[in-house]
């Protein structure tokens, strides 16, 4: 994720960092050299003369402009909801922390308060390793026992094991009398709605947008493109390459940054800052037990937030 402060209209203008022109750069170099080459032969091919007018551009431009629109929406849609699930992950976990360290029957540091809470942290670093693909093996080992860590990590699916080791601590505590019904209810929706959260995220990153749609987009920014040096040139001549590039990069930016956005949980510089979020649960929830020295929160890398 990009944080920066905000800058003034000239230096946006040369903003390097975070934008998608480095990733689309060649492509705008190849629709360059093919502008220029039309200009130099007049759009001629061979002995071929290509035919074209800026009036099927404009239409066709106005219908891209229309479904590029629409793919960006679905995509920034998908962006802004991951952010708001993990948005509440970090508030159903402290609502869990805070009802373990409040127990009338367990002090505020007890090992076993420390153990549930814990787990809690280990569930958001299991969340964000399998959204990422990474190994959760040395939080797991950090943050569980070993028995609950080596159960984890035998698992296929390493969140909901987890869940089902909180849920055991829970319904430990009850047998033990250390926990109330109500209060054992309360805790128990909050952990369902860690389940909802874990749900949710997998949704938005097992569920891509439907690839015809998407390569149907992209052909025709590309033809369009490519095409479009040749509908130009009789009209504008030696500008025909400069407005060409400009067109390019309005609509090949648009593509390459719906694609970006509709996995919002990678690693790319406009992704959710996930390693971020999770030190920050990690340290929250950490202080309500007196953990220390609590984790550091990471800190932009050249305006970069992981």
């Amino acid at each position: 994720m990009i944080v920066r402060p905000k800058v003034n209209w000239l230096r946006m203008l040369f903003m390097w960092r975070g934008s998608v022109l480095p990733a689309i750069m060649p492509r705008l170099g190849m629709v360059f050299l093919v502008s220029l080459v039309a200009v130099i032969w007049r759009g001629q091919v061979l002995d071929y003369k290509i035919s074209l007018n800026p009036a099927p551009f404009t239409l066709i431009g106005v219908a891209l402009a229309i479904f590029l629109g629409f793919r960006n929406g679905a995509s920034y849609d998908r962006f802004w909801e991951g952010r708001k699930l993990w948005g509440s992950l970090l508030n159903d976990t402290r609502s869990l922390a805070r009802q373990a360290s409040s127990l009338p029957t367990l002090p505020a540091k007890d090992e076993r308060v420390r153990e549930f809470v814990r787990g809690l942290i280990a569930f958001t670093h299991v969340l964000r390793h399998q959204l990422r693909g990474t190994d959760p093996r040395t939080d797991l080992q950090r943050l569980l026992s070993p028995a609950a860590a080596g159960r984890v990590e035998a698992a296929t699916f390493r969140p909901p094991a987890v869940l089902a080791e909180l849920g055991a601590w829970l319904r430990a505590r009850r047998e033990a009398g250390e926990l109330e019904p109500i209060t054992l209810v309360a805790m128990d929706q909050n952990l369902c709605q860690l389940s909802a959260i874990h749900g949710g995220c997998e949704r938005i990153a097992n569920t891509p947008l439907p690839l015809a749609y998407a390569v149907m987009i992209h052909r025709t920014v590309y033809a369009y493109c490519f095409l479009l040096p040749f509908g130009l040139v009789d009209s504008l001549g030696w500008m025909t390459p400069v407005i060409t590039v400009l067109v390019g990069y309005t609509y090949m930016a648009l593509d390459a940054l719906a694609a970006e956005l509709e996995d919002p949980f990678g690693t790319s510089a406009n992704d959710l800052a996930l390693d971020a979020m999770s030190r920050n649960i990690e340290a929250t929830l950490g202080e309500l037990i007196g953990d220390r020295p609590l984790p550091e929160l990471p800190l932009p890398d050249t305006f970069i937030l992981t």
